[in-house]
């Protein structure tokens, strides 16, 4: 009984990412080499992830983690992918025993795995890029409050259509969410120059020429009460570790 009322409560944040029977997902695992074994572990990923993890759904990106509480560490992007296709994940004793003897014993007791829904209808890729640099603006979500989120980021995501044709970002939801993290949805932008760091795109202008003067304040004011604080990291992409290559193609993101 208590497990059915549990996923009761999940049923009104859920609702908001899982409205089609298949969409694309991310499983994102945090990895912390010993401080001693750095150059070992990096050697072993690239090979592992050249060997099990260089095409197709199963393809993954290491990223180095710049900034944060997880600075330091790296995370291991595996997809975009569907559920379904777990049931087909190489679980070869050949594979397994390469990550237990080769990546395992390199690594810290800090690490978790996370799954990301990719929001294609809040998301935009409109051009071709190559991997880089990565923003990462996390956000905590009060309970029972995807309706509203949603509401707003077609609202951002309409100016970002009107005055930023050409900037790919994509919004993922935490399939897996917990109360304590304060990760539950995350917006990725991508870039190359960290002058984009330093860079004002004039956003706010943009907002209220679209919806109205003062039309931001009130954005700002509802995204206040459906969130309660967020969270921003740094990656960098490394091509070396690796399986996939840093080539996106807008069209395997629409």
């Amino acid at each position: 009984m208590k497990k059915v009322f549990f996923l009761i409560l999940l049923i009104p944040f859920l609702a908001m990412s899982q409205n089609n029977a298949e969409y694309a997902i991310m499983e994102n695992t945090l990895l912390t080499p010993n401080s001693a074994d750095v150059k070992k572990f990096e050697t072993n990923i690239a090979s592992h992830n050249k060997q099990f993890h260089a095409e197709g759904p199963f393809g993954a990106r290491v990223y180095y983690i710049a900034s944060g509480e997880n600075a330091g560490s790296y995370m291991w992007v595996m997809g975009p992918l569907p559920w379904s296709a777990m049931d087909s994940r190489d679980e070869s004793e050949a594979h397994t025993n390469d990550w237990n003897s080769n990546v395992q014993p390199y690594i810290s007791n800090k690490t978790a795995t996370t799954y990301w829904k990719f929001e294609n209808g809040l998301s935009s890729f409109p051009i071709d890029f190559t991997l880089d640099k990565l923003l990462l603006d996390f956000y905590d979500i009060k309970r029972f409050q995807g309706d509203k989120v949603n509401s707003a980021m077609e609202k951002v995501k309409k100016v970002m259509g009107d005055a930023y044709k050409d900037m790919a970002y994509g919004i993922y939801m935490n399939e897996m969410p917990s109360t304590k993290d304060g990760k539950d949805m995350v917006a990725v932008y991508f870039f190359d120059k960290y002058s984009f760091m330093s860079e004002d795109p004039k956003f706010v202008d943009s907002y209220n020429k679209l919806y109205g003067d003062g039309s931001f304040k009130n954005f700002l004011k509802e995204w206040g009460e459906i969130t309660q604080g967020g969270s921003t990291e740094l990656w960098i992409f490394q091509p070396k570790l690796s399986g996939l290559s840093g080539e996106i193609q807008a069209a395997d993101r629409n």
